[in-house]
C-alpha cells in the first residue's frame, strides 16, 4: 500500500520523505491555508520534494473554470495530480483531463456508487472519506471493502485512495482489505512506529550496552 501525506506543512514532508515511506502528497484548499503561504508557491515546492503524485485541488464549480484551473495547476510540475470533486462537473473535467494524460483525484467520495462513477469516468485515484464517514454512522471500512470488491468485480484501474484516516487501526485495515494508497496526517504516519514492547526493547539493549562502558564511535 502507498502512503500519502495529508499536508501543506513543508517540514512534515521533508522528514517523512527522508524515511523511504512518502509515495505521494495530498493537499486541499483547507491545508494550504494552515499553511499561511501562496497556494502556487507550497504546491511547487511540495512537489519537488516528492516524487511520487501531488494532489492539487481546483476550487472552481463548473467544468469549463475547472479546465481552466486545472491547465494552470499541472504546469507546476509533472507530478501534479488534479484533485476535483465528486460531482457531474467534476467527473466531466476528470473525464477531460485523463484522456490527455493528466492523473486526476476525484475527492469527498462517500458512496461506493459514487466510487463506481468516478471509476467510470477514469479516475486515477478515488479518494473515499472513511473518517468523516465513521462521524456521521456510517462504517467508512465497509466503504472500502464495497469500492474495493466493486473495482475487483470489473477490473478497474483506478485506485483506491483512503482519506480522512484518523488513526492507525484506519490504516490497518485500509491494508487488510487491499487499497492502493492511504492518506493520513503526517501525526498518524509516525504513530505507525509506536509500540510499548519496541520502547521497552531499545531501554533494556541501552541499559545493558551502557554496563559495557563500550563505544562504537
Amino acid at each position: 500500500m502507498k502512503f500519502f501525506a495529508d499536508t501543506a506543512d513543508i517540514d512534515d514532508i521533508k522528514e517523512l520523505a527522508a524515511t523511504g515511506l512518502l509515495d505521494g502528497v495530498t493537499t486541499n484548499p483547507s491545508l494550504i491555508a494552515k499553511s499561511g503561504r501562496d497556494f502556487m508557491e507550497v504546491t511547487k515546492e511540495i512537489c519537488s520534494i516528492v516524487d511520487g503524485p501531488v494532489s492539487a485541488e481546483v476550487v472552481a464549480l463548473d467544468h469549463e473554470t475547472m479546465m481552466k484551473e486545472a491547465e494552470v495547476l499541472r504546469k507546476i510540475a509533472d507530478n501534479v495530480c488534479i484533485k476535483v470533486p465528486l460531482t457531474i462537473d467534476g467527473l466531466k473535467t476528470c473525464k477531460a483531463l485523463t484522456e490527455d494524460g493528466t492523473m486526476v483525484n476525484v475527492t469527498l467520495c462517500f458512496s461506493a456508487n459514487q466510487a463506481l462513477l468516478a471509476a467510470k469516468a477514469g479516475a486515477t485515484f478515488i479518494s473515499p472519506f472513511v473518517g468523516r464517514h465513521d462521524d456521521n454512522g456510517f462504517n467508512g471500512m465497509e466503504l472500502i471493502e464495497d469500492i474495493r470488491l466493486i473495482y475487483d468485480n470489473y477490473m478497474f484501474e483506478t485506485e483506491i485512495l483512503v482519506a480522512s484516516v484518523r488513526h492507525v487501526t484506519h490504516v490497518l485495515e485500509s491494508a487488510r482489505i487491499g487499497a492502493d494508497v492511504m492518506t493520513a496526517p503526517p501525526k498518524v504516519i509516525k504513530a505507525l512506529f509506536n509500540h510499548v514492547l519496541t520502547d521497552k526493547g531499545i531501554e533494556g539493549f541501552l541499559k545493558d550496552w551502557q554496563a559495557t562502558g563500550q563505544s562504537i564511535v
